[in-house]
């Protein structure tokens, strides 16, 4: 099983890099992130001209997150992070796909440090962490997929000191991180390539950073022992990030056996 986490920057944006993406690896599972779209407006029929089924929680300008399969509908289990009912960010979906739990993830960025959104993103945390133990106690093949908006480590920048006031970076938003990891949740990407220097899966727009190699590694997937047991690859499908008019981010993907 293919399993990649891809956050879009827009969908209907980016509709034509997500269907070659489509085509040309196809992917089992698809867990899409920041659609910037009403559920109303999404590009359904190209999803599904492309072979694949989805469950969607879109949002108008913001947030978005999707789970895309090619075997078929994904079981919904889950819209929305439990734990605050006032929450109104469509920032979590989960579903199962051919027994696979898997989840597709928004975290918040929280910038500014110091405001209330940097408060609600390590609040979003302990509730994700929360949920998280849940889903590990339950013993099955699972797999938390998306933006995490977090740096984990030193060497998942290309500079501490462009990141030191950011929320990302913080050790705040980087402990929340490996409180959630720590429960027994591996890290993929990093599982399999522990002594690569530059893993990165971001590169902002601005200032020539994907030219310069300037980007951090902030998009993740946390499998559960189950889903660990299966685990036989995981890489950054950096050429998707190259293409015209792509997002800021490159897709991630793993194979389960």
């Amino acid at each position: 099983m293919k399993l990649v986490t891809y956050n879009l920057n827009g969908i209907r944006a980016r509709l034509p890099r997500l269907l070659d993406y489509l085509y040309r690896e196809k992917p089992d599972v698809v867990c899409l992130q920041e659609l910037k779209c009403a559920d109303e407006s999404l590009p359904i029929g190209d999803i599904e001209g492309a072979g694949y089924h989805a469950v969607w929680h879109g949002q108008k300008g913001f947030n978005g997150v999707a789970v895309l399969s090619r075997s078929g509908e994904p079981i919904l289990r889950q819209m929305g992070l439990p734990g605050d009912i006032d929450d109104s960010h469509s920032r979590y979906i989960e579903a199962e796909v051919d027994g696979l739990v898997v989840a597709s993830i928004y975290l918040p960025n929280g910038n500014p440090i110091g405001t209330e959104k940097f408060d609600y993103k390590l609040k979003w945390m302990e509730r994700l962490r929360l949920h998280a133990a849940d889903l590990l106690a339950a013993e099955r093949s699972t797999v938390l997929a998306g933006d995490y908006n977090v740096i984990p480590e030193d060497r998942d920048t290309f500079s501490r000191r462009a990141m030191a006031g950011d929320a990302l970076f913080q050790p705040e938003s980087q402990a929340a991180y490996r409180q959630i990891v720590n429960q027994g949740w591996t890290d993929a990407l990093r599982a399999l390539h522990p002594q690569e220097p530059k893993l990165f899966t971001f590169w902002d727009y601005q200032a020539g950073a994907w030219a310069r190699d300037a980007g951090f590694r902030i998009d993740h997937l946390l499998c559960s022992p189950q889903a660990t047991d299966r685990l036989q690859s995981a890489d950054v499908h950096k050429w998707a990030r190259a293409e015209e008019k792509a997002s800021d981010h490159a897709p991630v993907c793993i194979e389960l056996a």
